[in-house]
């Protein structure tokens, strides 16, 4: 169950909550904006990227994501993935607990939409999912599993193929030790395999000046999606690093939420 730790801030737009849900034997936590008004609302679960976890806070670079869909009607759950903040930590190769965590919790709101408690103004119908980086990751193995998810955005995505972000990344770009295993363990692990399996429609979205993640793994993801016919949205902003800034970033909170307005409502 999705549980209501505190209250952070009440404003004139949206509420925001810690919230406490459990995962795997797991106590995790984050927070969830939840617009003034009756509802009800679409639901987008957003994903935070790699920090350093003795630098993290909850309120994170990705705040300002959650605040501009809260601001503009859509319910949003940022869980601190495994290991960040409050959350507990446990055995997390290549973010199979992430991603474990992330679909436990999308049926948890489903469950608990627009029924009395912390999610009673949720739409639990329509669901979107939001990733940067390593975070982006963990979106595209939810939804090749998830396939009750409308909507999915993926900011700066880390590789789909896992080979690939050992080679490139100190340890494995999640912050944990490099899995020793085959290729063939990495291939079955990889969202590279699966990608016929999405029916989620795509919004790719990546900075040209990036220096962590390469530009053109979401060229070739945007490649991959369209030669198997998938609904994909691709952008590439000029000069914008990993965390988008200035005017590029008020570009892709401006085409994030007018996807989310398309696809959720």
């Amino acid at each position: 169950m999705i549980q209501i730790e505190g209250t952070i801030a009440n404003g004139n737009d949206f509420s925001r909550y810690i919230i406490k849900y459990r995962s795997e034997g797991l106590d995790l936590y984050g927070f969830m904006n939840v617009p003034v008004g009756e509802g009800p609302f679409p639901v987008v679960v957003l994903l935070h990227g790699y920090v350093d976890p003795a630098e993290y806070s909850t309120l994170a670079y990705s705040t300002r994501y959650a605040d501009a869909l809260a601001e503009a009607g859509y319910i949003v759950l940022h869980p601190n993935l495994r290991g960040y903040g409050a959350s507990q930590n446990a055995y997390n190769p290549v973010g199979i607990g992430d991603t474990i965590d992330t679909l436990n919790l999308l049926a948890l709101i489903r469950s608990q939409a627009g029924v009395a408690g912390p999610l009673e103004k949720a739409d639990g119908a329509h669901i979107g999912i939001w990733g940067h980086s390593m975070g982006g990751g963990i979106v595209l193995r939810v939804i090749e599993i998830d396939h009750d998810i409308d909507a999915a955005v993926l900011y700066a995505s880390i590789n789909a193929d896992e080979k690939v972000n050992l080679a490139f990344f100190e340890f494995d770009g999640r912050g944990n030790f490099k899995l020793q295993t085959t290729e063939e363990v990495l291939r079955s692990l990889s969202p590279s395999t699966y990608l016929d399996r999405i029916d989620t429609v795509v919004s790719i979205h990546h900075g040209t000046a990036d220096t962590v993640v390469p530009t053109e793994w979401s060229h070739q993801l945007c490649s991959d999606l369209g030669t198997l016919q998938k609904e994909v949205y691709c952008y590439f902003y000029d000069d914008q690093p990993h965390t988008f800034q200035n005017s590029g970033d008020t570009l892709f909170i401006q085409r994030m939420i007018e996807f989310y307005d398309q696809h959720l409502r």
